[in-house]
């Protein structure tokens, strides 16, 4: 599951969603790796990954036929962050990149939080570099941009469909 691996781009995708406990301890393992390797290894960006909140999350991750993960988000419930529900730490790693996982994942996350916390916004502080790509999914800009972890951040807001 390292940034190294060679995945074939047409290969299977699997995708999953999960509560903290039914992750387990290799499962947890396997998601802290991928964003450490992204968040603090990649973007050089050291920031206490660990903040309390992957056990109140519905995690979502699209993995390879051989279990490497390719693809991550976190669902928080409302009052958790925001007031309404959110969406953070989206990742896709080196192996999963170019293969249009990004874009999905969101469109999944954004599917299961409507499921699970229906007729209520969700909250993001997305990355200031990303505006379109969030902005085409639904989100509007209502604050920033501002530093976050010494990158440029925009908090944005997509109401409910």
């Amino acid at each position: 599951m390292d940034g190294m691996e060679s995945i074939d781009p047409t290969a299977a995708v699997c995708w999953k969603t999960s509560d903290f406990d039914a992750l387990g301890a290799s499962g947890i393992y396997r998601v802290l790796r991928a964003r450490v390797a992204v968040f603090i290894i990649e973007q050089d960006c050291p920031y206490q990954e660990l903040d309390g909140l992957d056990e109140q999350a519905i995690h979502l991750w699209a993995e390879s036929s051989d279990g490497a993960l390719l693809a991550y988000a976190r669902l928080l419930p409302p009052g958790t962050s925001y007031v309404e529900a959110s969406i953070g730490r989206v990742l896709t790693t080196m192996a999963g990149r170019r293969r249009g996982l990004g874009r999905e994942l969101m469109q999944r996350a954004l599917a299961e939080s409507a499921a699970r916390f229906p007729d209520l916004g969700i909250r993001i502080s997305a990355q200031a570099y990303l505006l379109r790509f969030y902005t085409e999914l639904g989100f509007e800009r209502v604050r920033g941009p501002y530093l976050e972890d010494g990158i440029p951040h925009l908090e944005m807001l997509r109401v409910p469909d």
